[in-house]
């Protein structure tokens, strides 16, 4: 139980079990792995609070449900377990702004939050329109050898890349 307590873990044992885990949640719920969905229903869940059974007459709601399901579960998994992760070893800190993005461009915690917060927006929009996050299109759609999946990858790499360039060499200066 020794790594359990490690800040990194092997890439190549964390890939096997999200593997593992792909395989079961398809033998299971017939369903791939993904959590942008669980974002969506989340919207749709706020959006209810507010203008309650309007909601479930949107088309877009009628085929994605505003309920907790299974991915929206994943979602809290996710977070309890990064938080459980960090805690065992012993790297756990509360930290508003990394030093590589203070360097970059600023100490100020609002920047960041500013920062972090449209990077999500972006993210979001972009995870809808494709149909799907990196962990759908990464993780389960290249598991089912969907060639849309394989060439999203490709692009969240490139496009990776090219951001942190970006970010840290161009605008970071």
């Amino acid at each position: 139980m020794n790594w359990l307590t490690e800040i990194r873990w092997s890439p190549y044992l964390v890939g096997m079990g999200i593997g593992i885990l792909s395989w079961l949640t398809f033998l299971i719920s017939k369903k791939p792995i993904g959590c942008s969905t669980a974002f969506a229903r989340s919207s749709g869940m706020v959006e209810k609070l507010f203008r309650g059974k309007k909601v479930e007459e949107k088309l877009y709601y009628r085929e994605v449900q505003p309920v907790v399901d299974w991915e929206w579960m994943l979602v809290i998994g996710i977070v309890i377990g990064s938080l459980a992760s960090a805690l065992l070893s012993g790297d756990f800190q509360w930290l508003w702004v990394p030093s590589r993005w203070s360097l970059a461009f600023s100490a100020d915690p609002l920047f960041r939050i500013v920062g972090a917060v449209l990077g999500g927006i972006f993210l979001g929009f972009g995870a809808r329109w494709t149909g799907g996050c990196t962990s759908g299109h990464g993780i389960s759609g290249t598991l089912q050898l969907a060639l849309s999946s394989w060439i999203s990858a490709v692009c969240f790499f490139i496009g990776g890349i090219l951001t942190a360039l970006l970010l840290f060499n161009v605008l970071g200066k």
